[in-house]
């Protein structure tokens, strides 16, 4: 009965700050990878 009555809090928001926020880490590492893979290698400079 005290459950009923106590206002609960509304978790939309958060989660879906939640989910930009972690679609933004996953895109941030993507780019990271491609660009430490696009770089060029020592190697290649030196032929």
């Amino acid at each position: 009965m005290i459950n009923q009555s106590i206002a609960l809090y509304d978790w939309s928001n958060g989660v879906i700050m939640m989910a930009v926020f972690g679609l933004a880490c996953l895109i941030l590492i993507i780019a990271l990878v491609v660009f430490m893979n696009s770089g060029k290698k020592k190697d290649d400079q030196e032929n």
